[in-house]
């Protein structure tokens, strides 16, 4: 008995000196937000994605918002799964208000269990925060 209370007592404080860090810590909220990315892309939650978008949000310098929402719309209308691999992940804070994300990710979908294509690319995401959120500006790919 004393040993569990003991490991209770030992994972409390490491969830607390956790939480403690957690606070005001901009390179793990940018983490957070990409990972928050990633989850709703595969939940197929648009309304989630565009609430992480930036307002003057911008992919390959000239799309922006509503490009992003029809894209996502044929995206999960052809694809019952989504599925967002990262083979490469490297967030970074550069500003006090900047951040970005270099990543190889393979993007697969299908109608099954099974993906049914699988595509990959190099993408690089421009972050700016905004109070505590992270806002993705700029996307680019090859």
């Amino acid at each position: 008995m004393r040993v569990f209370v003991r490991a209770l007592v030992v994972a409390l404080v490491v969830a607390t000196a956790g939480a403690g860090c957690s606070r005001d810590n901009p390179q793990a909220e940018l983490e957070t937000a990409v990972r928050k990315l990633q989850d709703s892309l595969e939940a197929r939650s648009a309304g989630a994605v565009l609430d992480q978008l930036s307002p003057d949000f911008r992919a390959q310098s000239d799309l922006d918002r509503e490009w992003a929402q029809r894209t996502m719309t044929l995206l999960f209308l052809q694809n019952a799964n989504v599925k967002v691999v990262a083979l490469t992940q490297t967030s970074r804070v550069t500003g006090e208000t900047s951040g970005e994300t270099d990543a190889q990710v393979l993007l697969a979908g299908g109608a099954g269990l099974l993906p049914e294509r699988a595509s990959p690319y190099a993408v690089k995401l421009q972050w700016r925060r905004d109070g505590r959120q992270w806002r993705l500006a700029e996307l680019d790919w090859e």
